[in-house]
């Protein structure tokens, strides 16, 4: 599944891919990944895999 985030005029600023497991991949508006969220250990990871933050903070990658 899918979700596409879109700015305050509707313009496509990145999408985030949701696997069953509930695991997230996190893409800017030309398919960058910007980070993941890892739903088992609930931590949010930037593209290095670093860990930036607990729980879902997903969206904020795209400001990243």
């Amino acid at each position: 599944m899918e979700t596409i985030i879109r700015d305050f005029y509707g313009k496509i600023i990145g999408r985030i891919e949701i696997k069953p497991n509930g695991d997230k991949v996190v893409r800017d508006f030309y398919g960058v990944i910007k980070g993941y969220y890892d739903a088992k250990q609930d931590v949010t990871r930037d593209f290095y895999k670093k860990i930036i933050a607990k729980g879902d903070c997903s969206g904020m990658l795209l400001n990243m």
